[in-house]
């Protein structure tokens, strides 16, 4: 029996990849840097993204980052536009049939917090965890290991809502069943490894 569900936030809960491809694109040109190529890092994490935009130049990286995080700061994500509408729709009948949520997101925790703050549903997260409070980052499974701890749930009693292949195989490896949402503006994003493909996330409720 289900007893709880978790899920990722970027390509999930909120259409944020957009975005965040934007800002930065907008700041390394403001730093007149420009990366070699044009690089999907739809559920990667800032370790990871910020070497492959600077692969060559380790000080360089180190530099553009902290400079990107003070520009991301004055830049804040703008919930209300791309949070889904249904997630407080969702939540709200998840909690009626008695299930624990979780959200697990690579994101930083201001912004995670930021967007449950902003979908209203404050009181309906049971545990929400940043991938940045991790050891290792997706594929590694220890975001999901460390929320069904927290949420006191057994793997075979809980599932996870992915987009990403990345987050995906993270989700797998922790030993959760895995819904994927389809993507939104029809990116090629290889969700075969899930175990199964939901096109809005109302349709959670249908694989309860």
């Amino acid at each position: 029996m289900r007893k709880g569900i978790i899920f990722d936030m970027d390509g999930v809960l909120a259409d944020t990849e957009g975005y965040y491809t934007r800002r930065r694109d907008e700041y390394l040109h403001l730093m007149g840097y420009r990366r070699r190529e044009d690089t999907d890092f739809t559920g990667s994490n800032e370790k990871a993204l910020w070497e492959t935009m600077v692969p060559d130049d380790p000080e360089l990286r180190q530099e553009l980052l902290m400079g990107y995080r003070a520009y991301r700061k004055l830049h804040p994500l703008p919930f209300q536009e791309v949070l889904d509408p249904q997630v407080p729709l969702l939540f709200r009948a998840l909690k009626r049939r008695g299930l624990k949520i979780g959200i697990a997101s690579s994101s930083d925790p201001k912004a995670i917090a930021g967007l449950v703050r902003t979908a209203g549903v404050e009181d309906l997260v049971d545990v929400q965890l940043s991938g940045e409070l991790c050891r290792a980052h997706k594929p590694d499974p220890e975001i999901y290991l460390r929320s069904l701890e927290a949420l006191e749930l057994e793997a075979d009693e809980a599932f996870a809502v992915e987009d990403s292949p990345t987050g995906i195989l993270s989700a797998k490896r922790a030993g959760l069943t895995v819904l994927a949402l389809r993507p939104r503006h029809g990116e090629r994003l290889d969700q075969s490894q899930a175990n199964g493909v939901i096109s809005r996330l109302m349709d959670v409720l249908d694989c309860l």
